[in-house]
């Protein structure tokens, strides 16, 4: 996409979820779930920042137009569902 403002929400969606992954990855989970809960809402805010921005964008808006089935991006496609 051409915008910047995607491609930052997008990047900072990326960063919240490798971190949610992380944390809940670690040996410290069972003793900070508070943490990786901190995390999960971290990562779901981006994740609708994101999800609102592409509703407003015009850039978004056009590669939906040209590609339909493409309007949800790979990293996305998993927790859409």
């Amino acid at each position: 996409m051409g915008c910047s403002i995607c491609r930052n929400l997008e990047q900072a969606f990326e960063a919240g979820l490798s971190e949610y992954v992380e944390a809940r990855s670690s040996a410290g989970y069972q003793v900070s779930k508070r943490h990786a809960a901190e995390m999960n809402v971290d990562m779901e805010r981006a994740r609708y920042e994101l999800e609102e921005h592409r509703l407003l964008c015009v850039s978004a808006v056009r590669v939906r137009l040209l590609l339909p089935e493409r309007d949800v991006s790979s990293s996305l496609r998993p927790l859409a569902a």
